[in-house]
């Protein structure tokens, strides 16, 4: 399953499922009621870097010099003329610079106040697998004004998604299916139909994008985003990262700690965690917020899955356990399959004002209709009605997962497991325990120069470590772990339900970051908005 995923990517796309079902809501992002508690900011970082320096196309290694002197050249985007579109070249294996190449896609938002323009801000929105230029693109509803007016939003595709040499592993078909398969075997020819199904997924990624499969690694990403810092103009990197982007952006502070200006973290991922430890974190994180979200139900009234939490909770159990036994009827000559229905479920969790979604498609289901929790699915996805993809993220997780940790359980060793996945969440434990088996038939070996054995970012300027107590996908205890681990790394906490805390209606929280981002103001390390 996807292990993050940035909290504005699924709020875009849940906007198209409203308008998929009729309905019509305002998307707002920051409207929300939020603490109007200022923090207090002690300290100032450094200034961000606005024009070039000797230092900004030097290359780490020599033979990197025509990747670091590069320009880009800015052109307005085919989609929208307001916005600039750009290609940067980047080596395909950075242990052989002077071989085959590949090109990033980079999209650019222009400072809406140019005689206060800062520099770039470089933005990713997580996944891993997301575009972000898709995600700096929707700047007007992602970022709030006072970045906007100040900053060049800078999205870019990272290496093997989006329109950056995308890893391809399965036809349209084929993904479907292996999208729908059932997440927690309890019969033998399910389990049998599982590892199938990943020997193939992983098969399928060197056939059908070759050298490119092994080559789509957080480190090698890391690399292609200082290329683009050079290509800036820029002589330090400026950055906001969400969820998987966090990782991304510890990994480019411990590889290039003197260059990183002012970078934020926002939905923190512990980077020192195991495979297991990372599904244990997420069992618990979603479990909290299925909880949350019964919990709202109950105190509500009249709710339609019980009386009392735990009666909601066995109602969710029970419906999972019917579906994995007997699919009902989606849209057109689908299923809902259990695999469907999971996905379906989880996806309303990442946003809490998106609940209502959840009941509806819930009380649909159980009355034998799943349209609308297939269609919550596939918006995970990325899958539209006709049955394509709008980008490569649900294959890309995969791949870049393995690569950066290749580890696999076997089969017969995840029922020993179930135990703890249960005690972390008694509702959906057992799927976050088949997860375990992960990467079960990587074809290719990660190269072990793209495996860093400790992020510490030691020598980097402060870096700002957010996150939100009742996050499901990246649990607060991740963001914690994550600004202990980072020498400079400074704590700021939002007390809330949902996926990253930037722009979700915490005035507290936004004006602490965009202080820092604009003014390097520092927030005191343990702020709590």
């Amino acid at each position: 399953m996807r292990s993050v995923k940035q909290v504005v990517a699924i709020v875009v796309v849940l906007a198209m499922v409203l308008s998929a079902l009729g309905l019509a809501l305002a998307l707002v992002l920051g409207g929300l009621l939020g603490g109007d508690e200022t923090p207090q900011q002690p300290r100032t970082g450094p200034a961000p870097s606005t024009t070039p320096s000797g230092d900004a196309t030097e290359p780490p290694d020599p033979a990197l010099e025509p990747f670091y002197d590069q320009s880009l050249d800015w052109q307005a985007c085919e989609s929208d003329a307001d916005h600039e579109c750009a290609r940067l070249q980047v080596p395909l294996d950075y242990t052989d610079p002077g071989g085959e190449t590949i090109e990033i896609a980079v999209l650019r938002v222009p400072a809406g106040e140019p005689g206060q323009r800062l520099g770039s801000l470089v933005v990713n929105p997580g996944g891993p697998g997301a575009p972000g230029t898709s995600y700096a693109a929707a700047g007007d509803a992602v970022f709030r004004a006072p970045l906007l007016a100040r900053y060049d939003v800078v999205g870019f595709d990272p290496r093997g998604t989006g329109g950056s040499a995308p890893v391809d592993c399965l036809s349209d078909d084929q993904l479907t299916d292996f999208l729908a398969a059932d997440p927690s075997p309890d019969e033998p020819a399910e389990v049998e139909a599982l590892v199938a199904g990943l020997e193939a997924f992983f098969d399928g990624c060197v056939e059908r994008s070759g050298d490119l499969a092994a080559h789509v690694s957080t480190v090698e990403a890391a690399k292609d985003m200082d290329v683009l810092r050079a290509a800036l103009g820029e002589s330090g990197l400026t950055y906001l990262g969400a969820s998987y982007g966090t990782k991304l952006g510890a990994t480019y502070a411990e590889l290039f700690p003197d260059r990183a200006d002012r970078l934020v973290l926002d939905g923190a991922v512990d980077v020192s965690l195991t495979s297991r430890e990372l599904n244990l974190g997420q069992a618990a994180g979603f479990e909290r917020a299925l909880r949350a979200y019964v919990a709202d139900c109950v105190e509500a009234g009249a709710c339609f899955l019980g009386e009392t939490v735990q009666e909601g909770l066995d109602r969710i159990v029970a419906f999972l356990e019917e579906v994995d036994r007997e699919p009902i009827p989606a849209p057109g000559e689908r299923e809902l399959t259990v695999g469907s229905a999971f996905y379906g479920i989880i996806t309303p969790l990442y946003v809490s004002d998106y609940w209502f979604l959840l009941s509806q498609a819930l009380e649909a289901a159980f009355a034998g209709d799943g349209t609308t929790l297939m269609l919550l699915a596939d918006t995970y996805a990325s899958r539209t009605p006709s049955g394509s993809y709008t980008d490569n993220s649900s294959e890309a997780i995969y791949a870049i997962n393995c690569l950066d940790d290749p580890s696999s359980t076997p089969v017969e060793e995840i029922p020993a497991q179930v135990p703890d996945f249960l005690e972390a969440s008694p509702t959906l434990g057992e799927v976050f325990a088949w997860s375990l088996v992960g990467c079960r038939g990587l074809e290719v070996e990660p190269d072990p120069s793209t495996r860093l054995d400790e992020i510490t970012a030691e020598g980097a300027a402060p870096i700002l470590v957010v996150g939100t107590t009742r996050d499901p996908a990246t649990p607060y205890e991740w963001a914690q772990a994550l600004a202990d681990q980072l020498e400079p790394g400074v704590l700021l906490t939002r007390e809330g339900d949902g996926h990253t805390a930037y722009n979700s209606g915490n005035a507290c929280i936004d004006e602490a970051i965009e202080a820092f981002l604009i003014a390097g103001t520092v927030p005191d390390d343990g702020t709590t908005c």
